[in-house]
């Protein structure tokens, strides 16, 4: 396996991107097409700085297809606002791999994500094969509103939003949820200080004198 780190030159079209997920927060999303829209509109050459300096990583995967291994959000949300290309930076070389073997190699090192809506895992294949086909999973929306009033820090583990959505998939229904966003994320808020929250990345719960 060839590890690398380089920024690719030349840009990538967002919809020949590969995701590693299935779903997104489709409220984060939203939000992401809010701001770079804002971007957009007060300042071309501040918005094309901003994607200079928001390179997509991914891994060069068979037949050198590009898959996105962060910033799914970021990749949907300017593929709707009419962004057609993106730059790369290039996290490892598998492209000489079969196809089983890309994905083993990937899932061994927590490069993908393959859980539905409901947060069952999946096969391979369920996978999209293009950014547009990302689902929506709200627990993944709860969780990332979640991080931004302060429920829990940002941490660098592999898909932390994740497991926090998996946390609140277990805690709040999803017809309260539904219902009221904000009621649900006040419960939320409740249950990611408590201590049965202390093993997640990023916990900032009450700590025992």
């Amino acid at each position: 396996m060839v590890m690398v780190r380089e920024p690719v030159l030349k840009p990538v079209p967002i919809e020949e991107l590969r995701p590693t997920q299935i779903t997104v927060g489709m409220r984060e999303v939203k939000a992401k097409r809010k701001a770079w829209r804002a971007k957009a509109e007060a300042d071309g050459e501040k918005a094309s700085e901003f994607l200079g300096n928001h390179m997509i990583p991914a891994v060069r995967g068979p037949r050198g297809r590009y898959y996105v291994v962060d910033h799914h959000h970021l990749s949907l949300a300017l593929h709707e606002e009419g962004v057609k290309d993106v730059l790369v930076t290039t996290v490892a070389d598998l492209s000489r791999l079969d196809r089983e073997s890309f994905w083993f190699v990937m899932d061994c090192h927590d490069w993908m994500h393959p859980f539905d809506a409901d947060g069952k895992r999946r096969d391979y294949d369920d996978i999209p094969k293009s950014i547009k086909d990302l689902i929506d999973d709200p627990y993944r929306s709860l969780a990332g509103e979640l991080r931004h009033v302060g429920g829990y820090a940002k941490d660098t583990t592999p898909f932390s939003e994740f497991l926090w959505a998996d946390f609140l998939r277990r805690r709040v229904k999803r017809k309260d949820l539904d219902r009221d966003f904000e009621a649900a994320l006040a419960k939320a808020l409740d249950y990611a200080k408590s201590k049965d929250a202390d093993y997640l990345p990023g916990w900032c719960g009450p700590v025992a004198e």
